[in-house]
């Protein structure tokens, strides 16, 4: 399907919950003097404006995002610096997609591929890439990492962020991961996935942990409705070969949400 634009979500405290991760884990792999490989596979379009009409009807920024700025904690983590720097170069509306995220935290020599099959998320994302030199494919996501696993160069990061409207976002992640990783076997496999009222994602959580992937780290935030009647109440990451120190990465992203219930 192709409906799905992150717009009206972008900002949002799953958004935090994920990029807060996802800028950790690349700020842990650029620490080594060695190139790395970063694949994704539902990009979007890669950066965001929160004053857009779409963002504004849903709220959802304003509950994510500028509540944790308004804390005034976290400073010191390198997605709240990232963030900084794009609205330095963007404005003080933007906000990072994760491609966008990623492109600010990784280093001339290292490589991106980014999947989006929207036709006009994939324009949007092309645009916002050009400046990074990243390879942007109008293509599945699963079908291009499988296509270019093991990439070059061999270390690096994948993140699997699909829109769950379909049964199969669910129903057939499991069989994919362990498919990933047997090509890629040192890579680090992040798949996010929504909390919601349904229940829908436990059954693909145990399906995954039963596939006995190496050094798995799960991660959950909780927070309220962001409005009557919308079904997600929180957000995940499923991380296979997770780096080392996550554990206490998570729990700083644990004292945020704690701060801004």
């Amino acid at each position: 399907m192709l409906s799905y634009q992150h717009i009206y979500h972008a900002g949002n405290l799953a958004d935090v919950q994920k990029h807060a991760l996802l800028a950790w884990m690349l700020s842990y792999l650029t620490r080594k003097d060695k190139p790395l490989s970063y694949i994704e596979t539902h990009a979007g379009r890669g950066l965001y404006q929160l004053d857009a009409t779409e963002a504004l009807k849903t709220g959802e920024a304003q509950a994510g995002i500028a509540k944790v700025l308004e804390t005034g904690g976290f400073q010191d983590h390198p997605l709240m610096k990232a963030v900084a720097d794009i609205r330095a170069q963007y404005g003080a509306m933007a906000y990072p997609g994760s491609p966008v995220l990623a492109a600010n935290l990784l280093r001339p020599g290292d490589t991106m591929h980014l999947a989006e099959l929207h036709p006009q998320e994939y324009a949007a994302l092309k645009q916002a890439m050009r400046p990074f030199g990243a390879n942007v494919y109008r293509q599945d996501g699963y079908e291009l990492a499988q296509s270019i696993t093991p990439p070059t160069p061999r270390r690096g990061l994948a993140l699997i962020d699909p829109s769950y409207e379909t049964e199969s976002d669910y129903k057939d992640m499991s069989t994919r991961i362990a498919r990933l990783h047997r090509k890629w076997n040192v890579g680090i496999i992040a798949l996010w996935y929504p909390i919601l009222t349904s229940g829908a994602h436990v059954s693909m959580l145990d399906a995954l942990e039963a596939q006995d992937l190496p050094d798995v780290f799960r991660h959950e935030v909780r927070f309220p409705p962001v409005r009557d009647g919308h079904r997600m109440i929180g957000s995940g990451l499923f991380t296979v070969n997770a780096p080392y120190g996550i554990k206490d990465a998570a729990a700083e992203i644990d004292k945020l949400f704690g701060k801004i219930r």
